[in-house]
């Protein structure tokens, strides 16, 4: 039987954590371990019992180490397929199997399914039926494959749930541990993993259960670690990372593009994040509910007839993301 190492990150989250180690222990196929990157002073205690050992790992910094917790995990782990997923997610009881079965005898990274879950979805205890009706697909994100398909992206990379092979792993480029606190080393992943010609999948299973918790989309409390982080990966690459991001945060008069590079006009208040918050009726936060607002209230600042852009302006909105790829022109 081909054994399987379970990785995941965290920082508090206690209730998300166990129930992540409920989900695994459900496995019908089950791990051989979990390990948990642990970025915080203290260990998780008290929690529940399994038929698999579970090893922390302390990573911390003085901002999230979400790339060295990640690496930590996955050069610890003695399984022969590796399987990360993040603290708020909660695997469905075939999540490894279906992994398994999809990757067979391919190599590169592979991506499963997500379903985000309604508040107090969680609170009644783990009911895979009830979360499988209940759970929504992210607008954002296709739909699963037939079975499994090949994704021409590496901006698709999600680190939320995803798997390799350890032998893939130990050949790939890790996670840059330049990147600190929150965005841009996912992408950063997905564009070493595409230099080096390891594909990426999308596949069919894989499934897990995002659960519920408050949540800024676009993330404006982690604005200074986004500014940083995308300059870092144009250091790298020869252009920015996250414009959707920060063409929100340009909308919201936070930042400014310039030949000199992003301009930080002023710190986000209350009101910027009430607007970006996530709110108790929506499975998931999402950037484009935001910029669409935005719009709306410069269009009626403008008097003019026009809302949020509609879908034949898409290629509008992305010229308009894009131009924060680079610095402005002088």
């Amino acid at each position: 039987m081909t054994t399987v190492s379970a990785l995941t990150i965290a920082c508090g989250r206690e209730a998300h954590l166990k129930n992540i180690i409920r989900g695994f222990q459900a496995q019908t196929h089950p791990p051989i371990e979990l390990i948990i990157g642990v970025m915080q002073d203290s260990d998780y205690t008290d929690l529940p019992a399994t038929d698999f050992p579970i090893r922390q790992i302390r990573v911390t910094e003085d901002e999230l180490p979400l790339s060295a917790a990640r690496n930590a995990v996955a050069d610890a782990a003695q399984g022969e397929v590796l399987v990360f997923v993040d603290v708020d997610c909660l695997p469905d009881p075939g999540f490894i199997a279906s992994y398994l079965a999809r990757m067979g005898g391919e190599r590169g990274l592979f991506m499963g399914e997500v379903l985000y879950l309604p508040d107090g979805a969680t609170g009644a205890g783990l009911d895979f039926d009830r979360f499988a009706a209940i759970g929504v697909r992210h607008s954002d994100r296709q739909g699963p494959p037939e079975r499994i398909e090949r994704c021409p992206d590496y901006r698709c990379f999600w680190s939320l749930n995803f798997a390799m092979h350890r032998a893939d792993w130990q050949a790939g480029p890790g996670f840059d541990e330049q990147f600190t606190g929150y965005g841009g080393e996912d992408t950063d992943f997905g564009r070493a993993l595409s230099e080096q010609g390891i594909p990426i999948w999308w596949i069919r299973g894989g499934r897990v259960y995002h659960q519920y918790h408050p949540h800024c989309m676009p993330p404006v409390h982690h604005l200074h670690s986004v500014l940083r982080n995308t300059e870092i990966f144009a250091s790298k690459w020869g252009h920015r990372t996250m414009e959707h991001w920060l063409y929100a945060f340009q909308l919201m008069g936070l930042i400014r593009n310039t030949p000199a590079g992003l301009e930080l006009l002023r710190e986000p208040g209350p009101a910027d994040l009430a607007l970006c918050e996530q709110q108790t009726h929506m499975p998931y936060a999402n950037s484009r509910r935001v910029i669409d607002h935005l719009h709306q209230i410069e269009a009626e600042r403008r008097a003019t007839p026009e809302p949020a852009p509609a879908a034949d302006s898409a290629a509008d909105l992305r010229a308009a993301q894009n131009s924060l790829l680079m610095p402005a022109a002088e």
